[in-house]
């Protein structure tokens, strides 16, 4: 089967948010006009998703930004030596109503991805 990997060690670390509908847009609009091209510098990152989800009929918005990781030490380099401690800069907050103030870290065992005409 093509697209299939299998990772090395790679860690995912996982952070949420919740915003309103516009401060969702502005997050999206800084997650990836600063903080990715930050992250891209770092030794060990491997690549992000931020996911979006309408939380009521009132424009709340969840955010969750998960970020990808060679190693736990590569996850230090950004966080310092608590890595559950999440990293949300001042002006990431004042996008947000309300953050978590911890991020998870999951091992990936297994993954797959369509690539291209695979399917």
């Amino acid at each position: 089967m093509t697209g299939v990997t299998i990772p090395r060690e790679l860690t995912v670390r996982t952070w949420s948010a919740t915003a309103s509908s516009a401060g969702a847009e502005d997050y999206s609009r800084y997650f990836t006009g600063t903080l990715l091209p930050e992250l891209r510098k770092l030794p060990g990152f491997e690549g992000a998703y931020l996911l979006r989800r309408d939380l009521d009929g009132n424009g709340a918005v969840e955010l969750t930004a998960h970020t990808f990781w060679a190693s736990p030490e590569a996850i230090r380099a950004f966080a310092g030596d608590d890595i559950t401690v999440a990293v949300v800069e001042p002006e990431a907050r004042a996008m947000l109503l309300d953050f978590e103030g911890t991020a998870t870290h999951r091992s990936v065992v297994a993954g797959w991805r369509c690539k291209g005409d695979d399917s």
